[in-house]
């Protein structure tokens, strides 16, 4: 038997060719194979059984596209019993190893055999970086369709903009926000401070309270539930102390109505400016504003018999914050009058 050892347990498909008519006049060939008329192209001689007069011819003949040549010639008198093909789904499966580079024709991997399931991420991780070369298609839009839409929330104001190491509320406005998102301080020195509460009030508001315990600078970072964050692109919030007053509040004393005042000063700690904000200095009496503390000179022009007057001076810091302190000047005439103290 010419087909021992030939791998027969694997064959799954075999494949009965019509039968050549041996001729005198065409000898040894080339001979046309044909299957129910049509031309057939064997994958290799050694796949071919033929049998002529009832000898199983083997090693005696080549083939070449869909034609048969034999060594020796054939004359009308020889008949073909029949002509079979082991070639066509001679694996059922490929072993192993078994398919080379080589035998992929080019072009013959399809879009649509990459997107079949099939196609598993272990058998990607599989192919190495050497197979990868070339150029890559260009990524244009059509190719990012689908992708997951990411909405970050973003900041674009504070209020308000300064506050002291007390607990304070912070209203943040801008855009995007999720109920209910973190709220975090951040100092310049890289301190991240958490709000004590927050408070949702729609996508474009929330308000974080917050206990800063050191003064400062702070970005503002807003982190929606769904992970998207944001964190401003400046040191948005101050904290600061209020102008702390040093004079107590109340009566400066009680001056000669017709006398120049002592000089009167009145000291607030990390106060820039003053000014009265509620009731009126004396007439004849002026204010002078400093650094850290103020002075009240001058003569009473406002009155001729004995009175008080009551005002409000209010210090302010370089971050805009504000201390008020409410004091008073009493006037005396005639033997009642007496210097000024502080």
């Amino acid at each position: 038997m010419a087909y021992i050892g030939q791998n027969l347990d694997r064959f799954s498909n075999v494949e009965k060719l019509d039968a050549i008519t041996p001729a005198t006049s065409t000898g040894a060939g080339p001979y046309n194979l044909l299957k129910g008329g049509v031309a057939f192209t064997p994958s290799s001689a050694d796949t071919m059984v033929v049998s002529i007069d009832g000898v199983i011819q083997y090693g005696n003949f080549s083939v070449s596209g869909s034609t048969i040549t034999f060594n020796a010639a054939l004359a009308d008198a020889n008949t073909c019993d029949f002509i079979y093909h082991m070639g066509t789904g001679l694996l059922s499966t490929p072993v192993d190893n078994s398919v080379s580079t080589v035998k992929i024709v080019d072009n013959n991997i399809t879009t649509a055999k990459i997107n079949n399931s099939a196609v598993t991420d272990a058998k990607i991780a599989t192919v190495s970086a050497s197979k990868l070369t070339g150029a890559l298609p260009a990524i244009s839009g059509a190719n990012l369709t689908n992708l997951p839409a990411e909405t970050k929330p973003t900041i674009g104001s504070i209020s308000p903009t300064v506050i002291t190491n007390a607990q304070t509320a912070v209203t943040i406005t801008g855009t995007n926000f999720i109920s209910v998102p973190q709220v975090e301080a951040i100092n310049s020195t890289g301190a991240i401070t958490a709000a004590d509460s927050i408070t949702f009030t729609s996508a474009t508001q929330v308000v974080a309270t917050f206990t800063l315990p050191t003064d400062g600078t702070y970005f503002l970072r807003v982190e929606n539930n769904d992970g998207n964050a944001v964190r401003s692109g400046s040191a948005l919030l101050t904290v600061s102390d209020e102008p702390a007053w040093v004079t107590a509040a109340g009566t400066l004393g009680t001056f000669a109505g017709g006398s120049a005042i002592a000089t009167q000063t009145l000291t607030c700690t990390d106060a820039t400016s003053f000014a009265v904000t509620s009731g009126t200095l004396t007439a004849g009496l002026t204010l002078n504003s400093g650094t850290g503390s103020c002075t009240i000179t001058g003569t009473q022009t406002a009155h001729t018999s004995a009175a008080t007057d009551n005002f409000t001076i209010t210090a302010t810091d370089a971050q805009g914050q504000t201390s008020a302190r409410a004091f008073s000047f009493t006037w005396s005439f005639g033997a009642t009058g007496s210097a000024g103290f502080n």
